[in-house]
C-alpha cells in the first residue's frame, strides 16, 4: 500500500513540474503565468516563437528582429531575472524562497505588421526535469545503471524539497488561520464592549430622564 502510495506522488509531481503549451499574444500584450517552485530548484523554460501569416492563415517562423523580454520574479515581489531574448530560446534560472513565482514574457518589438499576432511555444521543467541526463552521461562517463541511480537520486531530492515546500505553506495557512482567528475574537470582544456601554449609557440617561420628569 505504501509503495503505491509513493508512486503516485512520484507520478503527481512528475506531472506538476512539467508543463507544455503555447498561447497568442498580441503587439502590446504582456502574459504572465505562476510557477509555485520549492526553494534552491532549478527551473529550465524553453520557447519557440511564431509570427502570424495572414496569406496562408497560418503561423511561420519569425524573423530575427523580433524577440521576447522575459521576467522572473519571486515570491517577495524581487526581480529574478529581467532580459531580452531571441525569438527561440531557453531560460535558465535557479529558485532560493519557496512559493509562487511569476515568469512574465512580451515582445520587445512594435514595428509588426498591422494586426499580427505571435504565438509562443512555451515549455516549463523545474527540478530533476530541467536536468539534461544525456549531456550529464557524457561528461562524466555514467554507465547506464548509474545514470538511472542519479537520476532515482535526483527524485528523491525533489520530493524532499517539495515535501518541505509543502510543510512551508501549512505553516503559513496555520499563521494566516491563527491571525485571523485572533483578529475575529478581538473584534467580537470590541462589539460586545461596545454593546454594554451603549446599554448602561442608555440605562443611565433613561434613569435620569425619569428623574427629571419625577416618575420614579
Amino acid at each position: 500500500m505504501n509503495w503505491h502510495r509513493s508512486l503516485l506522488l512520484l507520478v503527481v509531481i512528475a506531472v506538476e513540474l512539467s508543463s507544455a503549451l503555447y498561447f497568442h499574444i498580441g503587439e502590446t500584450e504582456r502574459k504572465c503565468f505562476i510557477e509555485e517552485i520549492p526553494d534552491e530548484t532549478t527551473v529550465i523554460v524553453n520557447y519557440k516563437v511564431e509570427l502570424y501569416d495572414p496569406r496562408s492563415g497560418g503561423f511561420m517562423p519569425s524573423s530575427p528582429g523580433i524577440g521576447m523580454h522575459v521576467e522572473v520574479k519571486d515570491p517577495d515581489d524581487k526581480t529574478i531575472l529581467s532580459r531580452v531574448y531571441s525569438s527561440e530560446g531557453r531560460i535558465s534560472f535557479t529558485s532560493h524562497t519557496p512559493g509562487e513565482h511569476v515568469i512574465c514574457m512580451y515582445s520587445n518589438s512594435t514595428a509588426w505588421f498591422s494586426g499580427s499576432q505571435l504565438r509562443v511555444h512555451l515549455d516549463i521543467q523545474v527540478g530533476e526535469h530541467a536536468i539534461d541526463y544525456a549531456n550529464v552521461a557524457q561528461k562524466e562517463k555514467l554507465t547506464e545503471l548509474q545514470l538511472r541511480i542519479r537520476q532515482l537520486l535526483d527524485q528523491v531530492d525533489q520530493i524532499t524539497k517539495e515535501q518541505n515546500y509543502q510543510r512551508y505553506r501549512e505553516e503559513r495557512f496555520r499563521q494566516t488561520s491563527d491571525s485571523t482567528n485572533q483578529r475575529v475574537l478581538w473584534w467580537s470582544l470590541a462589539q460586545t464592549l461596545v454593546l454594554v456601554t451603549m446599554g448602561l449609557w442608555q440605562m443611565k440617561h433613561l434613569k435620569s430622564f425619569f428623574e427629571a420628569k419625577k416618575l420614579v
